[in-house]
């Protein structure tokens, strides 16, 4: 027979083959744990320990109990039978959550080896809610409702396990297991693959913005950036030399282009895993940084977590156990250049060793800003229970790559006494957006269709607390820059990174007919040019507009970046984040607010000079023409290559910058 516990300050459930512990966590906020192992852990992984809650009230007997913690409540029933147990989540007395039996409960268990297990957490699903967040990934739904995702990183996916409901709930899956998540008409269902237990968090608040703060009290705010971040950054596939990069750099100041970073990209090292630059492309660091400093342009290095036998740290590494290592077989999970392995910033000596490298090499040239790519990592093929971390096997763990990758950067540069960090990484956890990164979507076409993916991308990277996101303006690979319609795409892509939370100018560009290498025998060759001059007469004073007005919106930028710092708000919100009233903005998924005052509608189909736009009530002035329009209702708004659709609040005074 189950039998049910009601303690001072949480619920203990037990039936044959499983214990659950329900408990608040912070207010307005319930954690359930189950396993079927003898105890339930107290491991937190990423999250934060929780603030007070002061209203907390459990009560019931051994059929039925009930925790209540402020806004949310939980009621646990007891019912006839094996299966019959059902937990049901309240937001002041409405429903909003309940699960749900799918036959025998010891279907959410199955064993793996030793103490883990797959499990599952399976919920009823309810007809008229929407859902958002569960990271990036290139598909078309920013509304997750009738969808089926992978719980995994990838070039161009970055899971963070984390939804929020239209109903007014937050739910945080707390397991860094690779799983599944299922939130289809039938169910909604979480999977970890290999996991001690099932881990899940419920939390409520009566807005958008009341959520998200609480999600950021459980995970961590975003530290505020440096505020040339908020500017320009100018990217390609890869600079081969330092006079390549400055070549580059003294031809924006010439032109009077305000330009605040410029890339180093990849290869520029002597080998993977040696984190310094080769003295033959690169041959005075200190002398690069200090002119790109007088340009007043921030250097920003590429680090990759690659390391193979060639490198000068890889036996040291190896030998003290700082390297991902594979359960059976051989070192190599990545073959690029032959075959290579990554570090395990899981470990705390790694990053310690590691940022000691990048500090000799990078730090002390005057570099202070860091690309952190390949940071799923990516492994080939992926097997991750084949991969053995610090933090325990890939099967249970591999989720947390990125937060530890993200974090070894964040806590040497702060160590070495910088106030404002910044940075890039291409894949992201619950929690890293208190590492001051930047995430970005990856490797992704140079197509139309990408561009409207990169729009969904960053609407539910913002939903999951990650607020500084961005894309390669253009899209990564593919791009012809000769062509007709890349030349469309890149403006296209510019007006919509004009209003994303970080602009940057990036691609691997198809070389020209006449383009010559410039160092042949170099290790990557440099892609086509990328440049805002790169692509037409026609195309660059309209680029060179674009980043002018990014000039001119920094102190907006940077007002909405220090309101995100305390509330937790992001810069790039989904309709429905300030106007969660109105039943139509949980339907747009194409146009969204930038900060609280600016509406950006983006055009992404190839050909096309106009679209609808929903303008929620109150009035609102169009910026290319200073039109008024009274909200409500849909809008067709025109827009030639040379023109966006925006629209801003009058009291914001904002059009004065258009």
């Amino acid at each position: 027979m189950a039998k049910i516990t009601v303690k001072e300050q949480a619920i203990l459930y037990q039936r044959k083959d499983e214990t659950i512990l329900i408990e608040p966590y912070g207010p307005n906020c319930i954690r359930v744990r189950a396993t079927r192992n003898a105890a339930v852990s107290d491991e937190a992984w990423t999250l934060l320990p929780p603030l007070e809650a002061p209203n907390v009230q459990i009560s019931g007997d051994n059929t039925k109990a009930t925790i209540t913690n402020g806004d949310i409540c939980m009621e646990l029933v007891d019912g006839w039978g094996w299966s019959s147990m059902v937990m049901s989540f309240y937001k002041k007395g409405q429903k909003i959550l309940s699960t749900k039996e799918e036959g025998d409960y010891v279907i959410r268990y199955e064993h793996v080896a030793g103490d883990t297990y797959q499990v599952q957490a399976i919920f009823e699903s309810n007809p008229d809610e929407h859902l958002y967040g569960l990271g990036q990934e290139q598909q078309d739904y920013f509304d997750r409702k009738g969808c089926s995702t992978t719980l995994t990183h990838s070039n161009t996916k970055s899971t963070i396990p984390v939804l929020y409901s239209s109903l007014g709930y937050g739910f945080i899956w707390n397991n860094p297991s690779p799983g599944r998540c299922e939130t289809t008409n039938n169910h909604t269902l979480w999977c970890a693959n290999e996991a001690y237990q099932i881990d899940y968090l419920v939390f409520v608040g009566d807005t958008p913005a009341d959520l998200m703060k609480r999600y950021c009290d459980l995970t961590g705010y975003a530290p505020e950036l440096p505020d040339w971040a908020t500017g320009f950054w100018q990217c390609k596939l890869r600079y081969e030399s330092q006079e390549d990069l400055l070549e580059v750099a003294r031809e924006y100041k010439k032109r009077g282009v305000p330009v605040d970073a410029i890339v180093i990209d990849y290869f520029h090292w002597t080998e993977q895993g040696e984190w310094k630059f080769d003295p033959k492309y690169w041959p005075d660091p200190t002398t690069m940084c200090k002119e790109l400093e007088e340009l007043g342009i921030h250097p920003v290095v590429s680090i990759w977590p690659t390391i193979n036998p060639a490198s000068e740290n890889y036996h040291e590494m190896s030998e003290r156990n700082m390297l991902v290592r594979t359960e059976n077989g051989q070192f190599g999970t990545f073959n690029f250049y032959g075959q290579q392995t990554f570090i395990d910033p899981t470990n705390p000596e790694t990053r310690e060793f590691v940022w000691d490298k990048i500090k000799k090499h990078y730090y002390e040239h005057g570099i202070k800003t860091f690309w952190l790519d390949e940071a799923e990592p990516e492994v080939h093929p992926q097997q991750f229970k084949n991969l053995r971390f610090h933090a325990g096997n890939g099967g249970q763990t591999a989720l947390l790559y990125p937060f530890y990758y993200s974090k070894m950067i964040y806590e040497g540069l702060k160590n070495e006494g910088e106030e404002k960090v910044v940075g890039l990484t291409r894949a992201a956890y619950i929690g890293s957006q208190r590492f001051s990164m930047s995430v970005w979507n990856g490797d992704i076409p140079s197509t139309f269709k990408a561009l409207k993916q990169s729009i969904t991308s960053g609407l539910s990277m913002s939903m999951c607390g990650i607020p500084w996101w961005n894309s390669d303006i253009g899209g990564f690979h593919s791009g012809d820059i000769e062509s007709d319609y890349f030349k469309e795409l890149i403006v296209r892509w510019f007006q919509f990174g004009l209003f994303s939370p970080i602009m940057r100018l990036h691609g691997a560009r198809k070389k020209t007919a006449n383009q010559v290498d410039r160092h042949p025998g170099v290790k990557e060759t440099s892609g086509g040019d990328n440049e805002i001059w790169s692509f037409g007469k026609r195309n660059y004073p309209i680029l060179k507009s674009l980043i002018e007005l990014r000039e001119r919106l920094k102190p907006y930028i940077k007002k909405t970046m220090l309101e995100n710092t305390t509330t937790g708000a992001p810069i790039m919100r989904p309709m429905f984040f300030h106007y969660y009233d109105d039943e139509i903005c949980y339907t747009l998924d194409d146009q969204y607010m930038f900060g609280s005052d600016i509406l950006f509608a983006p055009i992404y189909e190839q050909g096309k000079t106009a679209r609808k736009v929903y303008l929620p009530k109150g009035e609102w002035i169009l910026t290319k023409d200073g039109m008024r329009y009274e909200g409500g209702c849909f809008v067709e708004i025109h827009a030639e290559i040379d023109e966006f659709i925006a629209f801003v609040t009058p009291e914001s005074r904002l059009i004065e910058l258009f």
